[in-house]
């Protein structure tokens, strides 16, 4: 059964005074791009390449977190270091970017950019899904925009038409052309795969296989704490509710650390939480994964768990409802945070009980978002360079830092 999907517009927060980046109008495309502060190139050049790589040996993850200096803020305000993060992290490995209640029916589409890789995920009329970059093959003008249904993509440029299964279908005007191969010429596929209700795709160049096997692509992405996940209520069960999306004057690492810090900030961020439960959540750190959770009394499970999947996926699973936060950098300053709801399917028809979680739940956002955009601007203060973790409660916030470090330092 097709679920039904909900758009909400986010309330006016004064957070966001840049248009949408991933709007639905071509004008407005287009526009956003001059303004969304990411560099156009996939390889930084040789002298960013090298002041990057002095920025990632400033941390030391072999220092254990009793004795640990956090990153240094350079990590958050460096042009280069993002660069370097894209190629590193973003661009290689499983990575989030949807569910799959956004392409439920046959034709049906939607796109997303992650640095400079523009991308579309669709399901083609025989129900299979697909990934492709987002760029005609004749003179690299992107194709779809935002999301919806058709049975083809066709350039708004000049013409050219794809199949949902990435074959070009149609060159218009071409007559004259020689030594041109139709097979040749189709969409440059992306790497797809699902697991539970999230759609992932691999970037790495040359990994052009499509559709993955859930079980292998959950151990790729998750490690040991798959089995974990899906016996703790993140599975398809739940009904799809809405999205809302917000752009956040911070690095993508600052929300991110927000998350990791084991719920140090709830009793002076977020006055309403109960401080109880935030007492009595622990975490569990696994290979790419950290849970903060609170364990039922026989222990066997979690009443509600709250995860980080590295580098940028956040799952947060209590009582009935289930969010998730999607944390994409828009450029040293700046990311996009897109969440998605999810709610047990007896009660998403109650409109009363779905506004007021959504509400209670965005309020909680508002004081993040607040939070991290005073943090970013500390960063960049000249009276700090880096911190100090806090053992008890900040295990995941450093593993976060130390596989980040894994990656860049290669």
């Amino acid at each position: 059964m097709a679920m039904n999907m909900m758009m909400i517009n986010p309330i006016n927060l004064n957070l966001n005074k840049t248009r949408n980046p991933y709007p639905n109008s071509y004008i407005q495309h287009t526009q956003s791009l001059k303004s969304s502060q990411i560099s156009n190139t996939h390889e930084p050049n040789h002298t960013s390449f090298i002041s990057a790589h002095s920025l990632v040996q400033q941390f030391d993850p072999n220092i254990p977190i009793q004795e640990a200096l956090t990153p240094p803020s350079s990590w958050y305000t460096s042009t280069e270091f993002l660069s370097l993060e894209f190629d590193q992290v973003f661009f290689k490995g499983w990575q989030a970017v949807g569910c799959t209640a956004q392409v439920q029916e046959a034709n049906s589409f939607f796109t997303g950019r992650l640095g400079n890789i523009e991308y579309v995920v669709c399901r083609d009329e025989y129900g299979e899904l697909h990934a492709f970059h987002n760029v005609c093959r004749h003179h690299a003008s992107l194709l779809a925009f935002g999301s919806g249904k058709g049975s083809c993509f066709t350039c708004p440029y000049h013409g050219w038409t794809y199949g949902l299964n990435g074959a070009l279908l149609k060159a218009t005007r071409i007559t004259g052309i020689k030594n041109f191969n139709v097979n040749e010429f189709g969409l440059v596929p992306l790497r797809v795969a699902v697991w539970g209700p999230f759609i992932l795709l691999n970037l790495e160049k040359g990994a052009f296989s499509q559709q993955g096997c859930d079980d292998n692509v959950g151990m790729e992405w998750l490690g040991s704490s798959s089995k974990i996940l899906s016996t703790n209520g993140v599975d398809t069960s739940l009904s799809y509710v809405c999205r809302r999306e917000y752009i956040i004057e911070c690095n993508w690492k600052v929300f991110c650390d927000n998350h990791t810090d084991g719920g140090y900030h709830g009793p002076f961020v977020h006055k309403d939480l109960c401080l109880n439960l935030l007492n009595s959540l622990s975490t569990t750190v696994y290979e790419k994964v950290s849970i903060l959770g609170q364990e039922k009394l026989d222990r066997l499970g979690y009443e509600s768990l709250y995860a980080f999947i590295y580098p940028n996926f956040m799952v947060n699973r209590y009582g009935p409802w289930m969010d998730t936060n999607l944390i994409l950098p828009l450029g040293p300053r700046r990311c996009k945070v897109v969440f998605d709801y999810f709610l047990e399917a007896s009660l998403k028809d109650d409109e009363a009980f779905v506004a007021k979680g959504i509400e209670y739940n965005e309020k909680l956002q508002m004081e993040d978002f607040v939070l991290c955009q005073a943090v970013q601007r500390g960063l960049e203060s000249p009276a700090y360079s880096r911190g100090r973790y806090v053992p008890m409660v900040e295990e995941a916030m450093h593993h976060f830092h130390c596989l980040l470090h894994q990656n860049l330092i290669k």
